[in-house]
């Protein structure tokens, strides 16, 4: 990682985002960043979280019309989500 150049504004590395926790702007805790996938249009991050005891995957697009904020130094994304829109 070190031997990267520095990301852009607003730009970031993939290996910086996993591990994440990513929460809605309510607070609501929606899963912790596991990887990303690339679908030629745009990014997607894959969450993991537990939902009624069972280990599940969630994907938001990593896009502005989402991602509110992306804290990299406090590990925290916050997302224009609900944990119902799967």
């Amino acid at each position: 990682r070190e031997d990267f150049p520095p990301a852009r504004e607003n730009e970031y590395y993939w290996v910086d985002l996993i591990g994440c926790t990513v929460r809605n702007r309510e607070g609501l805790d929606l899963g912790t960043v596991s990887g990303l996938l690339d679908s030629g249009a745009q990014s997607i991050l894959q969450l993991q979280t537990t939902v009624d005891d069972r280990q599940r995957e969630r994907l938001i697009p990593f896009v502005d019309a989402y991602i509110v904020e992306v804290d990299i130094d406090a590990r925290r994304i916050v997302a224009d989500w609900q944990p119902d829109y799967d």
